[in-house]
């Protein structure tokens, strides 16, 4: 299969990076991810930059690198919205015919787009990166992350690869249907397997992060594997009535051993067991209705129809612009060319 050609007003790659907290490696991050860029595709590709209210100051690099690169493309959310509404609001502006995905932290290695691109040009629409080795992590972090993977295979019913983030390449075309889909609650590689067309693994080996902290903590990481099970599953709501049906069965058990010691004449003890009981009964109760109010929560969220994240400005450098409006690609200018300006998003 031919990569997708770029049309008018567009360009041959989008290279979208969700940011939040970076700046200690942001620098670092677009030299390499530019070097990457112009060694596959020259002048022809566009680098989305979206700061998901950094607290740092990121912001202020974004614009700094966006004044003197007309290829980088920096966009300001309104506030944080968490990675997977960021990268969704990434997606949402690309212009390329092929779509890079990356994180800021450098763990996922920029120059892996060449030999993911060959890998693309075999006749694939998704060619995701797959981590046969997790450097700069603990063995808690990979322990639970290789658990989260196989338990989430068993209990969803779309095929979800093991092992893999959102460091991927797509062609427009699969960009399109995930910007079709609406829900609030995203797990992004999850939309991708659920989106089809041909799609391949890239085994590669994570570095460990360039610099900084781990904006994934252990709350959020539990966060996103809740967000994963409920948008692709109702196995926790069928595990309710399966769990309903467990304890029925003990409960007639138990009242057979029961009248079986009265028939024969014994006292029935136990005092302290029927109160552990109706503890555990009470608890099991509350779980599930813990559930079901996880998922209603969710449908009562959905029903509202607000926007998936507000855009408070996106910069681009005035060589962009124009070179968008005549659907030309984007030339290098000097670093001291005129300031970028505004586009409100």
């Amino acid at each position: 299969m031919q990569v997708p050609q770029a049309a008018p007003g567009s360009c041959a790659l989008s290279i979208v990076v969700p940011v939040y907290n970076e700046e200690d490696g942001l620098d670092a991050m677009v030299a390499r991810v530019t070097a990457a860029a112009r060694g596959c595709f020259g002048a022809d590709y566009e680098l989305i930059l979206v700061n998901d209210g950094s607290k740092d100051t990121s912001w202020a690099r974004i614009c700094a690198h966006a004044e003197r690169d007309p290829h980088i493309v920096a966009i300001d959310l309104a506030r944080n919205h968490g990675h997977q509404l960021a990268l969704t609001a990434g997606l949402h502006h690309v212009r390329g015919a092929i779509v890079f995905v990356l994180d800021a932290d450098l763990q996922d290695p920029p120059e892996l787009l060449a030999p993911m691109l060959a890998k693309l040009r075999e006749g694939h629409d998704v060619v995701y990166g797959q981590r046969i080795k997790r450097h700069g992590e603990t063995a808690f972090k990979r322990g639970t992350a290789a658990l989260f993977y196989r338990m989430l295979d068993k209990l969803v019913d779309t095929h979800i690869p093991p092992d893999t983030g959102d460091f991927r390449l797509m062609t427009r075309r699969v960009v399109d249907q995930l910007n079709a889909m609406p829900e609030r609650y995203r797990f992004i590689r999850g939309l991708v397997s659920y989106v089809g067309f041909s799609q391949v693994p890239f085994p590669y080996e994570r570095d460990a992060r360039f610099a900084g902290e781990t904006k994934y903590p252990l709350r959020k990481m539990v966060a996103l594997a809740i967000d994963a099970v409920t948008s692709f599953s109702t196995v926790p709501l069928r595990f309710a009535s399966h769990l309903g049906m467990l304890f029925g069965l003990a409960g007639l058990l138990s009242l057979a051993g029961i009248v079986w010691v009265w028939l024969a004449g014994g006292t029935v003890q136990g005092w302290a067991s029927l109160a552990a009981l109706i503890l555990i009964m009470g608890s099991v109760q509350l779980l599930v209705l813990g559930v079901f109010g996880e998922y209603l929560g969710r449908m009562y969220m959905e029903s509202k129809h607000r926007p998936l994240f507000q855009v408070a400005e996106v910069r681009r450098h005035p060589v962009a612009v124009t070179a968008a409006a005549a659907g030309e690609a984007v030339q290098p200018v000097p670093a001291s060319s005129e300031e970028a300006i505004r586009v409100a998003g």
